[in-house]
């Protein structure tokens, strides 16, 4: 079986695009969307309708669930509150239909390997879509966002940064952002989204297991064009942390 994750798409058709291409060639038996599809990025409406067309399951994303419910912040900083003006906008892109269809997306997903295997799917951690599992979490946080979890392997999603971690007997997965990778500068601290989309592949075949963490490179150019012209709020500002050649 081939298993194929991808997260955190943030209203990036340009990457998604990208990445599904890439899907058509490794062919997978199933692709599962760990959530966060059309926020934060200046192509929501199309990222849905690239997603929708796959019919893979979706985990429903901390971002997902707020185009539903908004929830402003009542003192904002000023990154979140371009943020936020950022998602409102994203909604009020979106129809009847394309909300409709974020009301599906699933708070967990498991997918049996085999009678003893389960690949348990979720977005922060098991218990909340706001939480981050991260290889620096300390293991007491981690012991209680996985408390009772009876799984093999838990694939997440949130932080944007690819994960492979042991922890007892569970393996810890983040197969990255397809839409807004994030790469921090060690010296700076400086967070900035690099060219490229990533996501994961996930192989079982008798009792064999192989995971693949896997970049491929995206047009920045076209991303930062695609923004610019989409009317979103603060697009020079989104824009700006993209690194083109």
């Amino acid at each position: 079986m081939l298993i194929a994750l991808i997260a955190d798409i943030h209203g990036n058709a340009v990457a998604l695009e990208r990445v599904l291409a890439e899907l058509e060639r490794e062919r997978p038996d199933r692709v599962v969307c760990l959530g966060d599809v059309a926020a934060t990025g200046p192509q929501p409406r199309e990222a849905i309708a690239l997603l929708r067309a796959t019919g893979c399951p979706v985990v429903l994303g901390n971002a997902d669930e707020w185009l539903l419910t908004p929830q402003f912040s009542p003192n904002p900083d000023e990154v979140t509150a371009k943020i936020e003006e950022i998602d409102a906008w994203c909604r009020e892109q979106l129809g009847p239909e394309h909300l409709d269809y974020l009301r599906g997306f699933r708070s967990t997903i498991e997918i049996p390997l085999d009678k003893r295997t389960v690949l348990l799917c979720c977005h922060g951690s098991p218990r909340s879509n706001t939480e981050a599992m991260r290889s620096a979490t300390p293991d007491a946080e981690l012991g209680a966002m996985l408390d009772r979890v009876q799984a093999t392997i838990v694939a997440c999603g949130h932080t944007h940064e690819q994960l492979l971690r042991r922890f007892g007997e569970l393996i810890l997965l983040n197969p990255g952002s397809v839409g807004l990778p994030f790469q921090v500068d060690r010296q700076t601290g400086t967070v900035r989204n690099p060219a490229w989309a990533e996501y994961a592949l996930i192989r079982w075949q008798s009792g064999a297991l192989g995971i693949e963490l896997r970049r491929v490179p995206v047009d920045a150019r076209t991303v930062i064009a695609a923004a610019l012209a989409s009317g979103m709020p603060h697009a020079e500002w989104w824009a700006a942390d993209w690194e083109t050649l």
